[in-house]
């Protein structure tokens, strides 16, 4: 299979497939969560402003903690910092900007969404972003396979000789099945404690990350990819330990909110008004705060 072409042109318009493809996940990553905040009675005329800081913030944040991982790439030649369409985001450095941000506009704008209940709401909305973002983004980008292959599934990517394993094919699977394994918890696991769906996403996360860069796309002395193994390692530790903390103290924790019936959904949000007391989600003890 040849390389699938990175660039196109529209009469003198030069047009980039890898940016057109993160914009696409972006929309699909916006519409999700939109759906998401309604389900569970929350108003959603504030999240199309702050989605636009969210998306800033993660590609300026995976921009520069991946030109600081790889900055004798860049020394040379300084400018090629800006050339974002040819690839290099980090994954971390996006999550590092861009949780932060979101949170701190969501409280701005949306008081009554907590911290710990918008990480939880957002996390499926983040695997599901990064499962489409990988195939519709490094999957079409310059050098965007990994380790050099000969097996039949390898591929053949811009600017690298030879077939390559299709690493964001690999990551947008296990990511999907993360994804899964999330929307299972809120369905079965409906006792479980606020903050539960974050640390398993972080653990399962955190190590699939590790595993992708220390199976398929490490090379030895490389400094971005050793941070990535360590955070990702990091990340799945913590995520294990805040996860079983949590189940073990679940009954005395405030439970996790549970999604509003079809038929009052949305209608907190009619010309930007916040949802009627009864309808805001709160769970377990935490109603009484």
């Amino acid at each position: 299979m040849k390389p699938i072409p990175v660039v196109f042109h529209i009469w003198k318009l030069q047009i980039h497939t890898y940016g057109i493809g993160l914009a696409i996940t972006f929309w699909v990553a916006y519409r999700y969560f939109d759906r998401r905040l309604r389900k569970w009675g929350y108003p959603t005329s504030w999240l199309t402003g702050a989605f636009v800081w969210i998306i800033v913030a993660a590609v300026v944040g995976a921009r520069f903690m991946h030109v600081v991982s790889n900055w004798s790439a860049y020394a040379p030649d300084p400018i090629q910092v800006f050339a974002i369409w040819q690839g290099g985001l980090s994954s971390f450095g996006g999550l590092l900007f861009a949780i932060p941000t979101g949170l701190v506009v969501a409280h701005r704008r949306c008081p009554e969404l907590h911290l710990i209940d918008a990480l939880d709401l957002v996390s499926p909305v983040l695997m599901a972003g990064w499962a489409l973002g990988r195939l519709l983004g490094p999957q079409l980008m310059v050098r965007g396979g990994g380790h050099p292959t000969t097996a039949w599934f390898g591929m053949y990517y811009a600017d690298q000789v030879g077939k390559r394993l299709p690493v964001p094919i690999f990551q947008a699977f296990d990511s999907f099945v993360i994804f899964l394994v999330l929307l299972w918890i809120e369905r079965h696991l409906a006792e479980r404690p606020k903050g539960f769906v974050l640390a398993v996403t972080a653990c399962l996360w955190g190590l699939a990350r590790y595993l992708e860069e220390h199976l398929w796309l490490s090379y030895p002395g490389h400094l971005g990819s050793a941070l990535v193994q360590d955070t990702g390692l990091a990340l799945c530790g913590a995520g294990l330990l805040a996860a079983v903390a949590l189940w073990l103290n679940r009954r005395r924790l405030p439970t996790a909110p549970a999604p509003l019936p079809t038929q009052q959904r949305g209608e907190g949000d009619v010309e930007g008004t916040e949802p009627a007391p009864s309808t805001v989600p709160l769970g377990g003890e935490a109603a009484a705060r």
